[in-house]
């Protein structure tokens, strides 16, 4: 096994460029699209939740032989049992005449219940990545503290200020904050049915996130162009993440037919629903998201377990009506470009706005360098000793351990 040093590296030695490629749970995010983002001088990640443990750690290997810069893995955090197993029973007949259409039977809710997490979080500190991120909660402090004795920087994603304080609390080194705009799941940490639709837009909650914690910020939702990021770091984010942006990329793994989705004029705007998986999501609106939306329960992942059957004969039949399309309130302007000249792309047009503004809080200066607002004196602490990175130079960051 291979070893890292111990402490956390700041974030600007991880990416040459303030742009993270979001990790994309289904298959969208593999080796291919991350291996290509961290080359270009952004952070690529490797989506790990729904895969098999052995699965994660081979894809690993793979982004290993393909770069040897900086990238992340994003793990799912365990879910409790739900208060109404009755409640899928219900919706499992609700969706029986989908099972009839695409002539395949509706999963087990309880098969795969076990993402494996465990497992997953000794490989990584066995063998330690440079990043390592969690969805839907937020890990123990003794968790993430073996993650920084290993050399890793953790994330947590946050949906809101109270759920960021307990990011910084645990230990976190950063959290990354997701917007209301975001495509695919929201990543609270509680899934209160009461709260559906109560987001808040990231702008807005950047500014509360700031002002009640001092982690650096990486901001997320509907970010797809380079403005977009400009006006993030102006808000005070050391860096922005974009999913739905590099979902349609030739590296991506996701369906097809789900990229073709995003500029398709039968799929005009998003909505968040549980349908699919029985969890907040941000996709397109078809038929099924129509129809089985106000029914679907607060189970997850018992729903996403029951319609992966459904979801994966929509995509066989080449019906995209029947399938989960995640997608970011800003869809309609994805690029199907490769994952390295959409990088180049999205960090010309920031620069190009940073240096149109007069001053622009974590941006490109006239100098051509992005400077982490968190760390502005350039030695690698919170709050004054962070590394200035150089737009289209080498990376500071560490090579992969």
């Amino acid at each position: 096994m291979s070893s890292a040093p111990s402490g956390s590296p700041a974030l600007s030695d991880l990416l040459r460029h303030p742009v993270i490629a979001a990790p994309m749970a289904g298959g969208a995010s593999g080796p291919r699209l991350a291996a290509a983002v961290s080359e270009a001088g952004g952070l690529g990640f490797l989506a790990a939740g729904y895969k098999t443990t052995d699965g994660m750690y081979q894809e690993i290997k793979q982004i290993r032989g393909l770069t040897s810069r900086p990238f992340g893995v994003n793990l799912f955090m365990p879910q409790p049992r739900i208060s109404d197993p009755s409640a899928v029973e219900v919706y499992r007949q609700q969706l029986a005449g989908e099972s009839s259409w695409y002539e395949t039977p509706l999963g087990d809710p309880e098969s795969g219940r076990d993402d494996g997490y465990e497992a997953k979080l000794a490989i990584l500190r066995d063998d330690p990545v440079p990043v390592v991120s969690f969805t839907f909660g937020c890990p123990a402090p003794d968790v993430l503290a073996s993650f920084a004795r290993a050399g890793t920087y953790t994330v947590v994603t946050v949906t809101t200020p109270e759920e960021a304080q307990a990011a910084q609390w645990a230990g976190a080194d950063a959290v990354c904050v997701q917007g209301i705009e975001a495509g695919g799941h929201q990543g609270t940490h509680r899934d209160d049915p009461a709260a559906d639709g109560t987001g808040i837009g990231l702008l807005t909650l950047i500014a509360l996130v700031r002002d009640v914690v001092d982690l650096p910020v990486i901001a997320t939702g509907g970010l797809m162009r380079g403005s977009q990021i400009a006006a993030v770091l102006a808000a005070g984010a050391s860096a922005a993440q974009l999913g739905t942006a590099f979902l349609v990329c030739p590296e991506s793994g996701a369906n097809p037919l789900h990229k073709q989705a995003m500029t398709n004029p039968l799929f005009v705007r998003t909505e968040l629903t549980r349908a699919f998986t029985g969890r907040p999501a941000r996709g397109l609106v078809n038929r099924f998201l129509r129809e089985h939306g106000p029914y679907a329960p607060a189970a997850y992942p018992e729903v996403h377990h029951l319609t992966t059957g459904l979801r994966k004969a929509a995509a066989q039949a080449g019906d995209p009506q029947g399938m989960a399309l995640w997608a970011g309130q800003g869809h309609r302007m994805a690029r199907a470009l490769p994952a390295a000249d959409l990088v180049d792309t999205l960090v010309a047009e920031w620069q190009h706005t940073a240096w149109q503004g007069t001053e622009q809080h974590g941006a490109a200066g006239p100098d051509g360098t992005w400077q982490d607002p968190e760390d502005p004196a350039g030695d690698g602490a919170p709050g004054g000793t962070g590394r200035t990175a150089a737009v289209g130079g080498s990376t500071g960051g560490r090579e992969d351990s």
